[in-house]
């Protein structure tokens, strides 16, 4: 199973991005999709999420901004990203769970919020 993250880059603050995450390979069915982030010298952490069923988490931060989202039919998830601030710049990861329970990470898309 590869994740392939795609729409990083550099914008401006106030401005948007829309990542997306392609999930290819063997997969039986995912369970929850969603986006990682690692900032330079911080931990990684979760920023969105979306079950199977639709049901969403965020981290405070990016509530009002940020809207995850997936197509189950094409195995892929998506991070609607509003508002962007500098303190979002980082490097964004896609993640999902199996409903084995095994995760799956894609190689990180970086964004740069420039203020």
């Amino acid at each position: 199973v590869q994740l392939q993250a795609s729409g990083g880059g550099l914008v401006q603050a106030g401005g948007f991005l829309r990542l997306s995450c392609a999930a290819s390979g063997r997969i039986l069915s995912i369970r929850t999709m969603g986006w990682y982030r690692q900032a330079s010298g911080k931990q990684r952490e979760l920023v969105a999420r979306i079950v199977s069923g639709g049901s969403t988490n965020y981290e405070d931060s990016v509530k009002g901004r940020f809207i995850v989202s997936r197509d189950n039919a094409k195995n892929m998830a998506f991070l609607q990203m509003n508002s962007l601030e500098a303190e979002d710049t980082a490097v964004y990861y896609c993640w999902m769970t199996s409903i084995c329970g095994t995760d799956y990470w894609g190689k990180g898309t970086l964004v740069t919020v420039s203020s």
